[in-house]
């Protein structure tokens, strides 16, 4: 396993995130527990939660995975692993998150992570991350931005004094974003390298065979405000795996869960879908670790979070750091992606 400094903090983070977001709905504690001990004993350190997982997220299950991971937790050797949630922001409805409050302002940004804390029964997370901004931007597979939809939202200014106050009392260690656009990022980072609050290490967003929109204007952003992209959602929900080629698998979250994962129910998917596997398979690869594999290649990658709902998906998911793909594979999926851009952005 390799480990990654991430951005400008003093972490080194596994080239694998463990991804969390299935415990407590589509796993039991028991089974978050065996991928736990699995995933560590693979020379993971690094894991990734949120307030408001598992997902599909909902009342009766909300918290429940840092409560899981808070069981586990306790037991273990804590300096030795790098623990990393999120605060859910607003405009997404979640009556149930601290009561429908959910602005990044100073008291949200407290409790979420007083609450954080309790559940996963540690004295202080070394990462925590804004989950979708406070102010509105596109998201989750919508690609134009609609001027009529700004609102009123937290300055980014007061969004820094508040963590840098979390910070100085020990309860966070650094701080970085998710689902962020480049216009975010550099204006988190400017207002912290202006007025002397905490600078922002790392960026989680969605990237994959079927939607690398993080290789133009966020790969500049991050290039030069020494940001590490934590790159989710590396399977594109299970569709690079190929499974979904005939049909609906049963258990599977597309299955289960209407409505889930429509960024990767686009028409041309299932064909640039067909074209990785087939690259995949003449190359002997799997095509999970094609799709993780290629995600790992790229310079803006720090670690890559992957999630499995099985011990066996999660060892060859992680078996993914031994496979190095060469200039012909490269080039190969570039073709494909030449001919079919980003078909699930």
């Amino acid at each position: 396993m390799l480990y990654n400094q991430l951005g400008e903090s003093d972490l080194k983070v596994s080239d694998i995130c463990l991804g969390t977001m299935t415990y407590g709905k589509q796993n039991t504690i028991e089974e978050a527990h065996e991928q736990l001990d699995y995933a560590v004993a693979q020379g993971i350190n690094f894991i990734d939660a949120a307030e408001m997982y598992p997902v599909p997220t909902g009342a009766d299950t909300y918290g429940k995975t840092e409560a899981y991971i808070g069981e586990w937790l306790k037991h273990q050797q804590r300096d030795k692993l790098i623990i990393a949630t999120k605060i859910a922001g607003p405009g997404r409805g979640f009556e149930w998150v601290r009561g429908g409050a959910k602005a990044i302002d100073y008291a949200n940004i407290k409790q979420a992570v007083d609450d954080s804390l309790r559940r996963l029964q540690t004295d202080y997370i070394d990462l925590y991350q804004i989950h979708w901004p406070d102010r509105y931007v596109p998201r989750f597979g919508q690609t134009v931005f609609d001027p009529t939809q700004v609102k009123l939202s937290v300055p980014i200014v007061e969004q820094l004094e508040a963590f840098a106050d979390i910070i100085k009392a020990g309860k966070v260690g650094y701080i970085g974003l998710s689902n962020e656009t480049p216009w975010g990022v550099t204006q988190f980072s400017n207002a912290a390298k202006q007025l002397g609050l905490p600078k922002v290490v790392s960026i989680q967003n969605a990237y994959n065979l079927l939607n690398r929109v993080f290789d133009g204007a966020l790969a500049e952003a991050v290039y030069y405000e020494n940001i590490g992209l934590l790159a989710y959602s590396p399977l594109a929900f299970g569709f690079l795996t190929g499974k979904y080629l005939h049909g609906k698998p049963e258990k599977a979250r597309v299955t289960l869960f209407q409505n889930f994962g429509q960024r990767y129910l686009k028409p041309k998917v299932s064909e640039v879908v067909a074209a990785y596997v087939d690259i995949a398979k003449r190359h002997n690869i799997s095509p999970a670790q094609l799709a993780i594999a290629f995600v790992r290649s790229r310079w803006f990658v720090t670690s890559t979070i992957i999630g499995a709902t099985t011990l066996a998906q999660l060892k060859e998911n992680i078996e993914s750091v031994n496979v190095v793909l060469d200039k012909e594979i490269l080039d190969e999926i570039d073709a494909v992606h030449l001919q079919s851009p980003n078909p699930a952005p």
